[in-house]
């Protein structure tokens, strides 16, 4: 029996007549077969491969076949745009079969939100943030709102599992699932996850149901790849002009200056251009969205706002400025082209530097053997356990220490938390003030509510403020740009340089108090400053991959002329030293490099271990070596410092951690760090700045080889 005809007649009528559907896609049979049975689902499918279908399908199946009085399903999206892009064809869906769907986020008119409350749609699209707004809020019957919910479905699940802000969605579903007489059935649906089992385990929560990954083969489809290397933002934005005329393309690029600087000149070259990244306004981004959606000779030049499964229509080409992040990103966007049959998916890179060209050669490498990153789910998530503790105690005008553990105990995100470290916690936060515990219940106290009480507690609906940044200027005071706080904290001055705006630049001075970097440009050169100026940090395998690039002779087809130049030339420069395992070391008395290619996080651990044995010298990481500056230091001095940190005692020296600890700046891993004990933040630390279990593992691996 095929799932189609399991579906009920009203649906299956509808998607004939009113969609056109002459059949489903491989990946809706099979998640319809799953979901219709009952299972917790993760839903794997390329961009634009018909997941929100596979899920929405056999959803609106069961909410026909078996009606009910309130909310039946949430669809809940990462980010507000995508539910706005996601609210008309859900809407059509739901319609179609004599539903209703309602959007709930912080742009939702009050007046429209009292209308949903007194007369709930089937179908709730919401954001992790909003779910948290209706428990705490004193004018929403949960009890009898989802007393009927069946259905979560987690679109981007990839976006928010593995971080706080998936650690606070499953505490807020286990919440939501208690007011529910059904055991929740949950669907996440990804584009691209290298773990999609570990994801399904975190999805399921509490649940009982069976679950299933569901990842159809994947047809062998053509590609189209090229990687250019061009002098200067302007060469580059003439040569996309060229080839975006008269087609429909994205252009990617990795910073909020480069994009507005790369439409500039794409207009004077007489290209229609849209802007879409997070400093537009809502209004012009989506205006943005709707044009290049009905037009067919218009380029949209972007940031990761539209990596994510916002709609834009069929695309022609993507483009990419530099190189992504990571492979997943690289996905997620060159899968928005190819959705036609005739056409390959494609994607051609503009790179300006060499660090650019070979990141994105290290990309398509790993992609091409079908890995993608893995998402790590951290089973001690401490700032949204102090954010639960809290929230629960608003909602609930009061609650029992056993009842918080009971319900935080069971979640993934909190498992590896042991009872006494809870009490522990406990004690302290009534000891400074955070909770008070009067008559066997916890609620908020004084020190809580004048950090989070202003405008009825808003500030407490979410677990992450809004990320605080660094304006960048010249000395002269004309601005270049902005750095998130996380990169702005491994800066040295004098020393790092970092690219920004499509131009490199040497820090000269940093004002933490009113958030100010200081610069001067800088010439890219060779030796000795060839590292990983962009201001993000890659993986351990992407560099690992960088390495690899450079230790071996191949050639790669999709590299042109000028790309394939740079790569001979980066050989040359540092192939005579690197040992494809290990890295190498170079240098003179006054700078010594380690080429690590361990990635960012790694080095960043690296050097504050090196730190720790020589506090007068400076050490500077980037993604692939750590610079050291000091009295004449030498091989044999990094040989032996190497031997001293890959001993496993030496990580467990609480003078280390003390010394990291305060050279941290104490105002920007969470906004719930000023509520946490001294040994919370110590571990809060190690988890958001450092890598000391992948560091150890990783010298283990180089001292064997």
């Amino acid at each position: 029996m095929s799932v189609f005809s399991q579906f009920a007649p009203r649906l299956q009528e509808a998607i004939v007549s009113r969609l056109g559907f002459t059949s489903l896609r491989p990946v809706q049979e099979l998640a319809g077969e799953a979901i219709l049975a009952g299972k917790n689902a993760v839903v794997l499918a390329p961009t634009a491969g018909g997941k929100t279908e596979a899920s929405i399908f056999p959803t609106l199946s069961g909410l026909v076949s078996d009606p009910i009085d309130g909310v039946g399903a949430i669809y809940i999206a990462p980010i507000k745009a995508l539910l706005n892009n996601q609210s008309h064809r859900l809407d059509q869906y739901t319609e179609m079969v004599g539903l209703r769907r309602f959007v709930w986020h912080g742009d939702t008119p009050t007046n429209e939100r009292n209308k949903f409350k007194k007369e709930p749609a089937e179908l709730l699209m919401t954001t992790p943030e909003s779910l948290e707004v209706m428990l705490v809020s004193q004018s929403v019957d949960e009890q009898t709102l989802f007393r009927e919910l069946r259905y979560v479905i987690i679109d981007e699940v990839h976006a928010i599992a593995g971080s706080d802000r998936g650690a606070h969605l499953m505490s807020v579903m286990e919440r939501i699932a208690k007011y529910s007489k059904h055991d929740l059935q949950r669907i996440g649906l990804s584009a691209t996850v290298g773990n999609p089992e570990a994801i399904l385990t975190w999805l399921k929560g509490s649940s009982q149901r069976e679950g299933v990954v569901v990842d159809p083969p994947k047809k062998p489809s053509r590609r189209q790849l090229q990687v250019f290397h061009r002098a200067g933002l302007a060469s580059t934005a003439n040569e996309a002009s060229r080839k975006a005329r008269g087609y429909k393309s994205l252009f990617f690029c990795q910073s909020r200056a480069t994009s507005e600087a790369v439409a500039e000149q794409m207009r004077r070259e007489g290209t229609e251009v849209f802007v879409h990244h997070s400093a537009v306004s809502k209004e012009e981004r989506q205006f943005a969205e709707e044009q290049f959606h009905s037009g067919s000779d218009a380029c949209i030049v972007c940031t990761s706002t539209l990596e994510l499964g916002i709609d834009v229509g069929d695309l022609d080409y993507v483009l990419q400025s530099e190189a992504p992040d990571t492979v997943s990103s690289f996905m997620q966007r060159m899968g928005r082209t190819g959705r036609r049959g005739d056409t390959p998916a494609n994607t051609t890179f503009y790179c300006e530097t060499s660090e650019g060209v070979l990141q994105a050669i290290a990309i398509i490498e790993l992609a091409k053997t079908g890995w993608v990153e893995s998402i790590e789910v951290n089973d001690r998530c401490w700032p949204v356990l102090i954010h639960q503790l809290l929230a629960m105690s608003l909602s609930t005008g009061g609650l029992r220490p056993e009842q918080a553990w009971e319900h935080l105990s069971r979640l993934p995100d909190f498992c590896g938390i042991q009872r006494d470290e809870f009490d522990r916690l406990i004690a302290w936060m009534i000891q400074d003030g955070s909770m008070v515990l009067s008559s066997g219940l916890l609620s908020l106290g004084p020190t809580a509510e004048r950090r989070f009480g202003r405008r009825n507690f808003m500030e407490l609906f979410a677990v992450f403020s809004t990320p605080k940044t660094y304006a960048v200027m010249t000395i002269a005071g004309q601005p270049v740009g902005s750095l998130t706080q996380d990169y702005v904290d491994r800066l040295v001055e004098d020393v790092s340089s970092f690219l920004l705006g499509g131009r490199a630049w040497a820090v000269h001075q940093i004002n933490h108090d009113d958030r100010r970097i200081f610069v001067i440009p800088t010439s890219m050169g060779r030796q000795p400053s060839w590292g990983g100026f962009l201001p993000q940090f890659l993986s351990y395998d992407l560099c690992q991959q960088v390495l690899q690039v450079l230790t071996s002779a191949e050639d790669y087809p999709y590299l042109e002329t000028e790309s394939r130049e740079v790569l001979q030339e980066e050989r040359r420069n540092l192939g005579g030293f690197l040992d494809s395992e290990r890295g190498g070391i170079d240098g003179d008395t006054v700078e010594l490099r380690w080429w690590t290619f361990a990635g960012g996080r790694i080095n960043s651990t690296l050097r504050d271990a090196l730190a720790f044995l020589e506090p007068t010298w400076t050490f500077t990481p980037d993604n692939y070596a750590i610079k050291i500056r000091g009295d004449s230091p030498t091989s044999a001095w990094l040989g032996e410092a190497i031997a001293q940190i890959s001993i496993d005692d030496f990580w467990s020296n609480e003078a280390l951690h003390a010394s990291i600890t305060a050279a941290i700046p104490n105002y920007r891993l969470t906004k719930f760090q000023p509520l946490m004990p001294d040994w919370v933040e110590r571990e809060t630390v190690s988890r958001y700045l450092l890598a000391n279990k992948k560091t150890r593992q990783w010298l283990n691996t180089i001292c064997q080889a």
